[in-house]
């Protein structure tokens, strides 16, 4: 089963990329998304796109351009993650084939990232928002639309954010930090899955 989590592996080395997203994968997390203010991005992507391609939505975040999308778009990312809301790249990614997931803070960025196209909503930075500001946003949203937690929400609370309608999460160094091994990457996604699991039970 997958979890509603994205996997940030935020400055992944090209040669450790695709064992780490194996062992990401096999813990549960199939969504994967190595952040374009990385060494080497595009590497990366290609080498997990590659190899995870058919099992795990693999792509970039801090994706901020249209040249961007275009670079993980052409070797076979199909995720766009933005820290902001850009109308002009959410509908390029879209209209690419890509999943795009934008950073949204006020009511005015999430209508406007929807009205561009947007698959689901970052909401970001989440401790800033905080879990009665999603309360708030998810009153005036379209019934159906996709909230993702990003920055502040963790196995600590995993419970009040879904509680509070979060649909997901994006954990970053919770998983991964550079320098970590691959077999510490997977002993830390094996427990953000638990964690998650544990909080679901319990609602």
């Amino acid at each position: 089963m997958s979890r509603p989590i994205i996997a940030i592996l935020r400055g992944i080395p090209t040669e450790q990329a695709a064992e780490a997203a194996s062992v990401i994968i096999e813990a549960g997390i199939t969504t994967i998304e190595v952040p374009m203010n990385s060494p080497d991005p595009i590497g990366a992507i290609k080498a997990m796109a590659d190899a995870h391609g058919q099992q795990a939505l693999i792509g970039a975040g801090t994706v901020l351009s249209k040249a961007q999308v275009n670079a993980v778009a052409d070797v076979g990312g199909k995720l766009s993650v933005s820290p902001n809301t850009n109308p002009d790249v959410i509908a390029h990614t879209v209209a690419l084939g890509l999943q795009s997931w934008p950073g949204a803070f006020t009511p005015t960025e999430c209508f406007a990232a929807l009205e561009a196209g947007a698959t689901g909503l970052k909401l970001f930075p989440g401790n800033m928002a905080g879990i009665d500001g999603l309360k708030a946003i998810r009153a005036i949203l379209p019934q159906g639309t996709q909230v993702y937690a990003v920055g502040g929400a963790g196995p600590d609370n995993f419970a009040e954010w879904i509680a509070a309608s979060a649909d997901g999460f994006g954990i970053g160094s919770g998983i991964y930090k550079p320098g970590m091994s691959t077999n510490t990457i997977a002993k830390n996604a094996a427990a953000i899955v638990a964690a998650y699991d544990e909080a679901i039970d319990d609602l």
